[in-house]
């Protein structure tokens, strides 16, 4: 369960808030009374769910600036004076690391690196909360879950940037955040979560962002990869095991210093095909698909996540399976159609999933 009165007045700094999960972490923060400071590049996506939701009006402060800028880094971080770190900004797209390896590399490693020297100079962070991904281990495409002790590794440079970025924590964690080496002991974690779907993604080259673009334009789903098995989880999901996370690295500090996996329950973990499905199905008449049959980049076809430790050790549990977090995509796919108060519709899903 997540403290609401632990978040209260908590300076925090967060990274990639202008994203899709920045922006719902920015708004279930506000909800408690957290003090904000996002640091970000402008939303890449239009529209967005940040400018949708308005969300600089929620926060403390919202500086526009890339985490490869070492010194801006630092300055706004030293302004800010968190308690509280957590890093989500990246270039998050295996597709885009393709295209771009060097900007795929200089972001997800160098900007962990920056971050972490901004903490260092720092002297208000207690917690670290860097947020990575389940395609950074090595993955041998088995039957059963990955375990945090599991070897890292990465075929595509989105992959392999996200394992650099965990080896960056691991190294920082050990050389300059315990008492021993460096005088000053910071909690530092590394979080890695599964496929997170949910309303206001609209970036590209991701499943549900194609489906309901297709939907919304009323043209054919085109599916690149039917046969490929994810983890599918709502956003909320993750998130709330950032939130428990950096509490308890908050509350009792190297204990929970480690990394961290978050996904979905063994039966969440689908087929494309099979999400797809249920999209037409539960969207209704006049939505169909099709398998696009052109050469694809390298994807993994299997991957599953051992959530045991996070289960035993933060009382963590996915609340919503994968059928309810699809009725909440559609939920606010209809209410943008309509015009609606997107806020509204995010803060009622936020409360939803805090009491199921």
């Amino acid at each position: 369960m997540i403290e609401k009165s632990f978040w209260k007045d908590k300076r925090v700094f967060l990274t990639g808030h202008t994203g899709f999960k920045g922006s719902w972490l920015c708004l279930w923060l506000s909800s408690m009374g957290a003090k904000v400071t996002g640091y970000s590049l402008e939303p890449s996506t239009q529209p967005s769910l940040y400018e949708l939701c308005q969300i600089q009006s929620l926060i403390h402060r919202s500086i526009i600036a890339d985490i490869r800028e070492k010194e801006t880094l630092q300055a706004a971080m030293l302004e800010s004076q968190p308690e509280i770190v957590i890093h989500m900004a990246a270039q998050p797209l295996v597709r885009e690391s393709y295209k771009n390896p060097v900007d795929t590399y200089s972001i997800n490693v160098m900007g962990t690196v920056n971050l972490f020297e901004a903490v260092r100079a720092c002297e208000s962070v207690v917690a670290v909360v860097n947020v990575t991904t389940d395609k950074c281990y090595d993955n041998k495409e088995w039957a059963w879950g990955y375990r945090e002790n599991e070897p890292l590794g990465g075929y595509d440079p989105y992959s392999s940037s996200k394992a650099c970025s965990e080896l960056v924590t691991s190294a920082y964690r050990n050389s300059f955040f315990n008492e021993l080496n460096d005088g000053r002991s910071v909690a530092v974690a590394s979080a890695r979560a599964g496929n997170v779907i949910g309303g206001g993604d609209w970036a590209a080259d991701r499943l549900i962002p194609d489906c309901v673009r297709s939907i919304v334009s009323g043209e054919l789903i085109k599916l690149r990869n039917p046969y490929s098995i994810r983890p599918w989880q709502h956003v909320l999901e993750p998130l709330g095991g950032y939130l428990l996370l950096a509490q308890k690295l908050y509350e009792n500090g190297s204990e929970y210093a480690s990394a961290w996996n978050f996904g979905p329950n063994d039966e969440d973990a689908k087929p494309v095909e099979w999400i797809v499905k249920s999209m037409c199905q539960k969207w209704g008449a006049g939505v169909n698909y099709e398998i696009d049959k052109d050469p694809q980049p390298h994807e993994a076809q299997y991957l599953k996540l051992d959530c045991s430790k996070a289960k035993n050790e933060l009382n963590w549990n996915p609340r919503w399976n994968l059928e309810q977090a699809i009725d909440r995509i559609i939920e606010f796919t209809l209410g943008f159609q309509k015009n609606e108060n997107l806020r509204e519709i995010c803060f009622k899903q936020i409360d939803q999933y805090q009491i199921s």
